[in-house]
Order: structure tokens, then sequence, then C-alpha cells
């Protein structure tokens, strides 16, 4: 059905907000489906920019699914970076990473820490919390990686700070040991 919608509005005058609808419902359609190839597709068709750009932001903004979320925020950084404000490139960028360390994470557990996607320092932290030490170390591992030469709101200088304050929470002990006396 999008696909003759999308005909009609090649033959017939449609108004702009219908066309963005029209696409960007039938995004999300081929994201949910897992079909990331025509999703690419349907975006390279769209001649106008401004309708691209439009479409891509409100379908990350309707928070689909993990994978959907990854490359949309991959498309917008890659085609769109000199169009949107500092504030909206620096939460797409967090939200490109965050899902890329959610990825790292063991595939039952990405749903407890989806909500966080978009703040991966808030994540991170939430593992440190949750005593996921293995988990932490393949994040910073990935957040290195990832932050190397970008500016998102927060350092690998946060990122160290952050485990330094946890480490130091781990080694403090609330009671003192008494000694026995006879």
């Amino acid at each position: 059905d999008y696909g003759l919608c999308e005909e009609w509005g090649h033959l017939y005058p449609v108004p702009r907000e219908d066309l963005i609808n029209l696409h960007r419902e039938h995004l999300l359609h081929l994201l949910e489906m897992g079909d990331m190839e025509k999703a690419l597709q349907l975006l390279q068709r769209i001649e106008d920019p401004g309708i691209c750009l439009a479409i891509s932001e409100q379908s990350l903004d309707q928070h689909p699914n993990l994978a959907a979320s990854h490359f949309l925020a991959d498309y917008l950084t890659a085609h769109f970076h000199a169009s949107l404000t500092t504030a909206r490139r620096n939460e797409i960028q967090a939200l490109y990473i965050g899902s890329k360390v959610l990825l790292t994470l063991p595939e039952l557990s990405r749903v407890n820490y989806f909500h966080l996607s978009s703040r991966p320092l808030l994540m991170l932290e939430q593992l440190l919390m949750n005593m996921k030490v293995d988990w932490v170390a393949v994040a910073v591992q990935t957040l290195h990686q990832l932050l190397a030469g970008q500016e998102i709101g927060f350092t690998v200088e946060d990122i160290n700070n952050l485990l330094s304050k946890y480490a130091e929470k781990a080694l403090n002990f609330p009671f003192t040991l008494k000694e026995k006396r006879s």
C-alpha cells in the first residue's frame, strides 16, 4: 500500500505534511521489519532534502526499536550534520553512541537499558550500580572508541571520573571492625 501511495504522490499534488506522514510511516514500517536496505532506498528516493530531514527526525522521535534508532541516528549524522542545530546534533550523536553501547550488551538485557539509550553516561552508571562489571568493561571500551574526536556533551574524562567514583564507593566500608575483648 505504501508503494501505491508513493506513486499517487508522484501523479497528483499531495500536501507536504501528508507526504511527510506517508514516508515516515513507510520508513518506520520498513525499520520495524528490519529491512534497512529498503529503508535506505526509500530515503534516497526522496528528492527534497528538507522533507527527508523531517521524515528522519520525526521517525527518530517516535522512539522505534534499537536497530531502527541506531540506523536513523547514523543516517541523520551522516547526511544532515550541517543542517542540525548543535544541541540536536549532540542529542542524535548521544543516541547513536548509546545504541551502539546497548548493542554490546547481551540481547535479553537490552530491554532493561533501552530507555537510557540517549544517555550513555547514565546507562554506564546504571550498569555500575547493577554490578554488571563485565558489561561495563565492554561498554567503556566501546565508548572510548566512539568518543575519539567527537563532542557530544561528555568526554572520556567524564567516564573515567564516573568509574573512579564507583571504585571509591566499592572500597568504602561503612563500619569498623571491632576487636573481641575477653
